[in-house]
């Protein structure tokens, strides 16, 4: 089994490419050891001396690290632990994570914003170990969570502000901003 890696934009996050399936669908985030109870893979990684966070996307997987801690000494280390479960046919996750449906109630709006993220942006945001998450929309302003490598990366503002925001404001004019949840 070849592992590739990648770095992010976030200088703290490693994308871990293991050529096969990590998740069916939809995507997982564990920002800490105490939220990966459902995920054995994550569960393996956190053990790991530095690591501070895990998300696991479709077919990649995004380490953070603590700022102490260095790559050079933890990539061996985090290659070893993902190869190892694949090879022994561990499940990834212990139960079933389900795409978040949509809305019935959903305006029309929001039902614009959701299609808009789907299909421009979170393929964007995938390629670089992250995802975002559509929180909330009130009185034109869009509140969106970024996971993974996008979250608390040095450019992830820049991302929402200029990138997401000036796309959905051209396609949706209720739109007047965009927010991230912390």
């Amino acid at each position: 089994m070849f592992i590739q890696t990648e770095d992010t934009p976030n200088p703290l996050t490693m994308k871990f490419l293991p050529g096969r399936t990590v998740m069916d669908s939809g995507t997982a985030n564990f920002p800490d050891s105490d939220s990966a109870d459902i995920s054995p893979l994550a569960r393996r990684l956190f053990d790991v001396a530095g690591v501070t966070g895990v998300f696991l996307g479709r077919d990649f997987i995004s380490v953070t690290r603590s700022p102490e801690n260095d790559w050079q000494m933890m990539k061996p280390v985090l290659l070893g632990v993902i190869m190892e479960h694949f090879v022994t046919g561990a499940p990834v996750m212990s139960v079933r994570m389900d795409e978040p449906e949509s809305d019935e109630a959903d305006s029309e709006v929001v039902a614009q914003i959701k299609e808009l993220l789907d299909t421009r942006v979170r393929p964007a945001v995938a390629q670089d170990g992250g995802d975002i998450v559509f929180h909330s929309y009130r009185n034109g302003v869009v509140s969106l969570a970024m996971q993974g490598a996008c979250h608390g990366c040095p450019s992830s503002t820049m991302t929402l502000k200029m990138g997401i925001e000036n796309l959905l404001k051209h396609y949706i004019p209720d739109v007047v901003e965009v927010r991230p949840v912390l």
